[in-house]
């Protein structure tokens, strides 16, 4: 087979060609071309398995175990390269396959086992494998123990299909806003940027067809959007929320959360019409990233704040905290604040860990412009550097982290079904049913200790007991489901042999 010379954009004609092969070697028609296709296809070009390896790897950028249309010319054009007798490295990459990984490269947005096993046959993804195990078998645990009541809403198609996301905490001016304005080069619509707290809604700023603000009312109903797990906050949230949409080559890889500033004082916190804590806590479950966003002249931790970092707890791997308008310190300052601020947050996580602490300015001027000496100059840019190696790799982790945040779903929900049974078996048969609820309620710890020590599961998986306490006050315990094994047992051959199968099903087909 003759492939197309290397081209730095299609014409007509190739896009033709492109479209024919693309139909040729997507066997099932279903748009994707998957590492069984590639197999058949690509062995036309004759070339060792070892440089089909290397087109893989790179086409296939984001490892979702398929190529779709963009990704195809991009091998192809990647083939072409090999069959030229040159090595697939970075630097030879086609300069329209190099524009598809820069669009994910924050170096240029700165510019610089199972009885019953799941069958694969119609599965054509990773996460394509990941919805049909959750409707199969995950799903069928978390409605019969009201999962969505007490842990985090079912999960829909959008949940799976998202893009990754990146959250934005911190008090009030500390440069949240900016901080997006200065990756995306631009400001979004809807972006307000002062000294007092501008930002007093949740904004989701994420890639559209052109410059708009949707209304979180209406968000919150759209069934291509994953935020419809909002609606349990109420209407005096969705008030406060609303999502920014613009064409921008950034915001189609990562999607950002814009937060309110949080607020220093208990009278201010209090006057808030909905729960800012639990609202957090629900983007932070489905955030792939979150940035805890520091002023050296705001290091003080407000109770609120505390709340909010306290609500991040399960979520540590995603945590990054950022000493931002650092240029507005001197050297000696700088030491104290730094010192000042892990001291702080040391207090707050509860760890023997010291935590990573990015210093830098983000603001419109890039650390080479900013009013620094050169010294300050020098570090501001390897610790943007830091920052920036965690960014670039969101798009290329979003799968595995997918998959990551799924078995943490499952864990969960299992320890949920264990403590609902649990509190239905030791419920009476007839007499002194609220009593012995409430008795229930009040030892909730000790009820905690004997799952844990009957069924051997670990102490760290098990929810809050003060916020489970909360919860559990509004339920009827006699109304609970009794253990189903069956159902338990559908969730571990899920882990055990399922999610493996289906790792193994689409890792490169040329390893």
């Amino acid at each position: 087979m003759d492939y197309v010379t290397s081209p730095t954009s299609c014409t007509r004609d190739q896009l033709k060609t492109y479209q024919l092969w693309f139909s040729i070697a997507d066997s099932d028609g279903d748009g994707r071309v998957t590492g069984k296709d590639a197999l058949k296809f690509f062995a036309m070009s004759n070339l060792p398995r070892p440089e089909l390896k290397q087109v893989w790897t790179f086409a296939d950028s984001k490892r979702q175990g398929f190529l779709d249309f963009e990704e195809f010319i991009s091998a192809m054009q990647l083939i072409s390269l090999a069959q030229g007798g040159l090595e697939i490295t970075q630097d030879t990459l086609p300069r329209t396959v190099q524009e598809k990984h820069q669009a994910s490269s924050p170096s240029h947005w700165f510019g610089f086992k199972s009885s019953k096993k799941m069958s694969l046959n119609s599965v054509t993804s990773i996460i394509d494998g990941l919805k049909k195990l959750y409707l199969e078998k995950l799903k069928p645990l978390e409605v019969t123990y009201r999962f969505n009541d007490f842990v985090l809403p079912f999960l829909t198609n959008s949940d799976f299909d998202a893009k990754p996301m990146v959250m934005l905490l911190g008090q009030y001016s500390t440069g949240k806003t900016t901080f997006i304005k200065h990756l995306l080069k631009t400001s979004y619509p809807g972006a307000h940027i002062g000294p007092e707290p501008t930002t007093d809604k949740f904004v989701v700023v994420m890639s559209g067809p052109d410059e708009r603000s949707i209304p979180g009312n209406t968000v919150a109903v759209q069934a291509d959007m994953p935020y419809s797990g909002l609606t349990s906050f109420g209407t005096a949230f969705l008030s406060k929320f609303e999502c920014s949409q613009m064409p921008h080559s950034l915001l189609d890889h990562i999607t950002f959360v814009d937060t309110p500033g949080v607020l220093s004082g208990e009278k201010q916190r209090s006057q808030r019409s909905y729960d800012f804590t639990g609202v957090t806590s629900w983007f932070a479950a489905k955030c792939d990233l979150i940035l805890l966003l520091f002023d050296p002249h705001k290091l003080d931790i407000s109770d609120e704040f505390r709340g909010v970092i306290g609500s991040l707890r399960g979520h540590d791997d995603k945590i990054r905290v950022v000493l931002n308008k650092a240029n507005q310190v001197d050297h000696q300052q700088l030491m104290r604040v730094y010192g000042a601020l892990l001291w702080s947050l040391g207090k707050v996580l509860n760890t023997p860990e010291v935590m990573r602490v990015y210093i830098g300015s983000f603001n419109e001027k890039p650390a080479s412009e900013a009013a620094i000496s050169p010294l300050g100059k020098e570090l501001f840019e390897k610790e943007q550097e830091d920052l920036i190696s965690d960014l670039k790799d969101i798009p290329k982790k979003a799968c595995a982290r997918r998959i990551n945040e799924f078995v943490k779903r499952a864990r969960a929900a299992k320890i949920h079904a264990y403590i609902i049974s649990h509190l239905k078996k030791e419920m009476p048969a007839m007499m002194g049913k609220a009593k012995a609820q409430q008795r229930l309620i009040n030892n909730l710890q000790d009820e905690f200790e004997k799952i844990q020590m009957e069924f051997r599961l670990p102490a760290g998986d098990f929810p809050n007991v003060d916020q489970f306490k909360e919860i559990l006050s509004s339920h009827n315990f006699d109304k609970f489901e009794k253990l189903k094994p069956k159902m338990i047992q559908a969730v571990d051959d899920m882990l055990g042999y399922d999610i493996p199968e289906l790792l193994k099903s689409f890792r490169n087909p040329y390893d």
